[in-house]
């Protein structure tokens, strides 16, 4: 799909992984307005599944919208929505247990790309076949990265690692972090749940988005999670833009 100076194509795909026997992962390809979102079930609690299809059903009913800003507007309300859609089912009968996902969204504006995300889900662009991720991960390593109490290269394996302290559903207001990026011709983005990044490396996903469709791109990632122990659910989407 298009707007009047750029075009652009997607390709979304979910695998549950090799261990798990729900995918609590869901995502949204819908070209034709311009918006790509991952959501991640939040893994070891109750009802993931319901959290990121009640996300991904959200956002998947915008109708047409007669400006950009009233389009990132709705997608940001009707997250906001269900969050205390979610919050408000997790505080039902008292048991305080979390129902909630994470989520990342992409919207493309006139000449933008504009990033929505919450938790750990992530978007990375490949630009002259350079990678770069341009979501920070809302977890507790980050935050003590950002402080400089842990080094990056102590992540891996760091004590709580998967905690992440942003998700649609955590707590009773959301927090959502907006970044904004011009739009160049050739940018290939990938939105992704953690559970590609656990097993593929910033390496091989560079390497992988560097060649083929957007429908080759997600086969080859899925399938380089699927090969290794890939023991969470899997979910990926490809998007080229071009300028006319």
């Amino acid at each position: 799909m298009a707007d009047s100076t750029w075009q652009w194509v997607s390709t979304g795909m979910t695998n549950v992984g090799n261990v798990r026997k729900v995918n609590e992962d869901a995502f949204l390809d819908l070209s034709q307005r311009g918006l790509w979102v991952v959501a991640d079930g939040m893994g070891g609690h109750q009802a993931g599944d319901v959290a990121s299809s009640s996300v991904v059903k959200a956002l998947s009913e915008i109708g047409e919208t007669d400006s950009p800003s009233k389009l990132v507007d709705e997608v940001e309300d009707r997250l906001i929505q269900v969050n205390r859609q979610l919050y408000a089912m997790s505080q039902e009968g008292g048991h305080g247990h979390v129902i909630g996902t994470t989520v990342a969204a992409m919207l493309a504006l006139p000449g933008h790309c504009l990033c929505m995300w919450a938790g750990d889900s992530r978007v990375y662009r490949l630009r002259d076949f350079k990678l770069e991720q341009v979501t920070t991960d809302h977890s507790e390593v980050e935050e003590l990265i950002a402080q400089g109490a842990l080094e990056r290269s102590q992540a891996a394996g760091y004590p709580g690692e998967n905690v992440i302290t942003r998700a649609v559903g955590g707590e009773e207001d959301l927090l959502l972090e907006v970044r904004l990026f011009e739009m160049r011709d050739k940018d290939r983005y990938l939105i992704c749940s953690d559970g590609l990044y656990k097993d593929v490396t910033f390496e091989e996903i560079e390497e992988m988005m560097s060649d083929g469709s957007t429908a080759d791109v997600c086969k080859k990632l899925l399938a380089c999670a699927l090969s290794r122990r890939c023991a969470d659910n899997v979910s990926v989407i490809a998007v080229d833009f071009e300028q006319r």
